[in-house]
């Protein structure tokens, strides 16, 4: 399955694949990732996750590859990662961004368009004080005040009846939206693709190594963009111990759930088919 003869790159999703679903905990995962550095294979962090809270992941793992924010809204490559040129759209702190969505203010301001000519009733992450996502979500302040932080999707919730969250979405793509769906939340963005964002990002590595396979971790729908842009996309199990109902070409399911299935994958697919 995986191609020991070239550089392999890590693509891998947060959320319930790398950090438990529940505790965000990724204990299980560092000698793993301890592994992988000592080898140079770079992480690449695909994930809904907002680019500070990613940063901060980044720096308790000490994984310091690009990363792909927001459901592929934008590429962060560290400045001076690559050592050739390509094309990217801005610069911020120590980064080269390549942006692919839309700014979270236009998304703000068509959601509101949206909530106030059909008289709709959900909220956003921008409606909503620190201590209400905290309660929502399950994270502590601080980690809600990250996850507020958005540049590319805005969260929102419904409190209503199935029937007026299906004209909600319907409106939603009508505007020219998108979204995802992650249990009481969904996340509207505009051209946000993590399918995309991996692919460019595989051309960049191919760039510097000629040779490249790309190995995908992710654990549900959301995922799927990314797993079926990789060489080898891989599963690992939801809480209930099922797996996604994904088919793709050559999709491996690993039993774990979280990290212990991601753990398992690479030991499995990567460092023991190496050594």
């Amino acid at each position: 399955m995986i191609d020991n003869q070239r550089k392999q790159i890590i693509f891998s999703d947060l959320d319930g694949t790398l950090l438990d679903r529940t505790t965000y905990s990724y204990d299980k995962a560092l000698p793993t990732i301890e592994h992988l550095r000592e080898r140079g294979v770079p992480i690449v962090f695909c994930s809904a996750k907002t680019r500070v809270e990613q940063e901060v992941y980044r720096r308790k793992l000490k994984v310091f590859h690009p990363f792909i924010v927001e459901n592929g809204g934008a590429i962060f490559i560290p400045t001076n990662y690559f050592p050739f040129s390509f094309d990217f759209q801005k610069t911020l702190q120590d980064y080269l961004v390549i942006d692919l969505g839309t700014p979270y203010e236009q998304i703000r301001k068509s959601l509101e368009k949206i909530r106030q000519e059909d008289k709709l009733q959900f909220k956003g992450y921008g409606d909503m004080s620190i201590k209400e996502i905290a309660d929502v979500t399950g994270l502590d302040e601080e980690s809600a005040e990250l996850a507020r932080r958005r540049e590319y999707t805005e969260t929102i919730m419904f409190d209503a009846a199935d029937v007026e969250v299906k004209k909600a979405l319907e409106k939603i793509k009508q505007a020219g939206l998108d979204y995802a769906h992650g249990g009481r939340f969904y996340e509207v963005m505009a051209g946000n693709d993590k399918g995309k964002a991996t692919s460019i990002l595989t051309g960049l590595y191919r760039r510097q190594w000629d040779k490249v396979s790309t190995i995908g971790i992710g654990d549900s729908l959301n995922d799927l963009p990314m797993l079926e842009t990789v060489d080898s996309p891989i599963l690992v199990q939801q809480p209930e111990g099922t797996w996604e109902q994904i088919n793709i070409p050559q999709l491996y399911k690993i039993e774990g759930i979280g990290p212990e299935g991601w753990t398992r994958a690479i030991g499995e697919l990567v460092i023991n088919s190496k050594d």
